[in-house]
C-alpha cells in the first residue's frame, strides 16, 4: 500500500476539523501560553492534549519554543492564508452558481405570465 504525503492544505483543514485543536488555536490568538497553561482547562489527560498540540504543529498552525523545561507555544495563522484562499475561490464558484439558478428561474416565472 503506497502511502501519499499529505499536502499542507489537508493537514490544515484536518487539524482545524477537531473543536479541541480550534479552542487551543483560539486560546493562542492573544498571547503564547506554556502547554501545561493549555492543558488545564481541557477535560482531558496532559497526553491527550499533547497529541492535539503534534497535530497543530504538524500542519504549521503553532510554533514551539523551549526555554529550559517550559515549552511555549504561539499561533502561527499563515496556513490559514491559503485555506481562506480555497474557500474563497469555492464560494465565489457558487455565489455565480446561485445567481445563475436564480436568473434561470426569474426568466421561467416571466415565460409563464407571458400570454
Amino acid at each position: 500500500m503506497v502511502e501519499r504525503l499529505a499536502a499542507p492544505l489537508d493537514l490544515t483543514y484536518m487539524a482545524l476539523a477537531d473543536p479541541t485543536r480550534r479552542a487551543i488555536l483560539q486560546r493562542l490568538r492573544t498571547a503564547e501560553a506554556r502547554v501545561t497553561e493549555i492543558a488545564a482547562p481541557l477535560p482531558m489527560s496532559l497526553a491527550a492534549v499533547s497529541k492535539h498540540i503534534a497535530v497543530l504543529e504538524r500542519a504549521g498552525l503553532l510554533r514551539r519554543e523551549i526555554r529550559g523545561r517550559e515549552h511555549y507555544l504561539s499561533a502561527n495563522p499563515q496556513p490559514l492564508t491559503e485555506a481562506e484562499r480555497w474557500i474563497s475561490e469555492y464560494t465565489g464558484f457558487w455565489e455565480r452558481r446561485a445567481d445563475a439558478l436564480a436568473d434561470h428561474l426569474e426568466q421561467r416565472i416571466e415565460e409563464r405570465r407571458a400570454p
